[in-house]
């Protein structure tokens, strides 16, 4: 007996929030063209904003305790993942860019990507949520600064015509929840290597982690007298 092949569909989202989408774009259109042109800048700018503030706080940490620094190299690890994620995500929904979708609408600021570049959920989203909690992680007081810079870049991706509204919100929860699902079990053995390299007699290993907080000679570890606290 010869079983006929099955094909497996992709799954295809079709949401109702096109109408936002316009409203969205139609004022992109008609904003001054100076806010026209930051928005296409800005848009990119904002994930090089936060590569930075990831190699500050790992530079900050290689004079901060284990625990620390730990976080701190965590923090860029969590968001590549949570970038993967996202990739996979796309690959099963291949939702249609609204840029291509959407009739009516003003046209996007920025070009429109190559169909089967598929738009749900954001990447730009994705990166810029997960970068935010992660950053806090390492510092708290970079809240202030991570948190609307997210969201700017979020917003920022259907002003330029290239993202459902649904799609930055799903990017942003995204990058929340595996940035944080990432970060609490792999800070254990992040810990006990940065511990073991900053043991090493190795000058890169010693240079890469950093010397760890200024203290006495008889003062504890690092770990030791954050745990103590």
């Amino acid at each position: 007996m010869t079983v006929p092949p099955v094909h497996l569909r992709s799954v295809t989202m079709d949401f109702v929030d096109s109408g936002l989408y316009r409203d969205i774009t139609d004022h992109a259109y008609d904003a001054p063209a100076w806010l026209r042109h930051t928005a296409e800048i800005g848009t990119e700018a904002g994930l090089l904003v936060f590569v930075a503030l990831f190699v500050a706080g790992w530079w900050r940490a290689r004079h901060a305790d284990t625990r620390a620094f730990a976080i701190a190299v965590l923090a860029p690890l969590a968001t590549a993942v949570a970038y993967v994620c996202s990739e996979l995500l796309k690959s099963g929904v291949t939702e249609e860019r609204p840029c291509r979708a959407v009739t009516g609408a003003a046209p996007p600021l920025a070009e429109c990507p190559p169909h089967g570049d598929w738009s749900f959920p954001s990447n730009h989203a994705t990166i810029a949520g997960a970068s935010a909690v992660t950053l806090v992680l390492v510092r708290r007081a970079l809240a202030w600064l991570t948190a609307p810079l997210a969201l700017l870049v979020a917003f920022s991706r259907v002003f330029v015509g290239v993202h459902y509204p649904h799609d930055v919100a799903a990017g942003l929860l995204l990058g929340t929840l595996v940035s944080l699902a990432v970060v609490g079990p792999a800070t254990g053995p992040a810990l006990r290597l940065a511990a073991a390299m900053r043991g090493s007699t190795a000058p890169a290993a010693r240079w890469l982690t950093g010397p760890g907080p200024r203290s006495g000679a008889t003062a504890p570890t690092p770990y030791a007298t954050h745990r103590r606290h």
